[in-house]
């Protein structure tokens, strides 16, 4: 056998695949029927670029500006495609726990406190599913939030706020 043909193989065996999300609403990491609840009910209140959730569990529509004019708390931590759209709410975190962040279409998810990104404790996305694309949890003390949305493809996007299901 060709020795370039033999290395080729080998890179291409030990090269991990990347799946793509998983499809449907039933594929996310944990149950999502709350979230996808919110998400789905007609007319969310709308809100603009800084302004303030309801109290968890909510769900709201974001007003988005393009990536290039997006005034933003902290530069997202993902680098951001030319074209994309992003913007910010705040949020009040009623009681210490689990929290979960969910948008509607594909977008990157910050959550700010004290001028610092949050750690995500776990995430996950799927396709197929109306409504509903990324979803991710935060441990969460009491007391304010920035969460910051970016990476978006049209200027709004739906996103909710709530206590995860365990």
């Amino acid at each position: 056998m060709n020795p370039n043909l033999s290395l080729a193989l080998l890179l291409i065996a030990t090269t991990p695949a990347f799946a793509a999300d998983p499809v449907g609403c039933d594929k996310f990491k944990w149950p999502m029927e709350k979230e996808i609840a919110l998400l789905i009910a007609p007319s969310l209140p709308k809100l603009a670029k800084g302004a303030e959730t309801p109290p968890p569990p909510a769900a709201v529509t974001m007003t988005l500006s393009p990536i290039s004019e997006a005034v933003l708390p902290k530069p997202p931590e993902r680098q951001q495609k030319p074209g994309s759209y992003a913007g910010f709410v705040r949020a009040d975190v009623p009681s210490a726990g689990l929290y979960v962040v969910t948008i509607s279409e594909y977008g990157w998810i910050d959550v700010i406190r004290n001028d610092a990104y949050l750690k995500v404790n776990s995430f996950g996305g799927v396709t197929g599913c109306a409504g509903v694309r990324k979803s991710v949890r935060y441990e969460l003390s009491a007391g304010p939030v920035i969460i910051q949305v970016s990476g978006a493809a049209k200027n709004t996007i739906n996103l909710a706020f709530s206590p995860a299901t365990r």
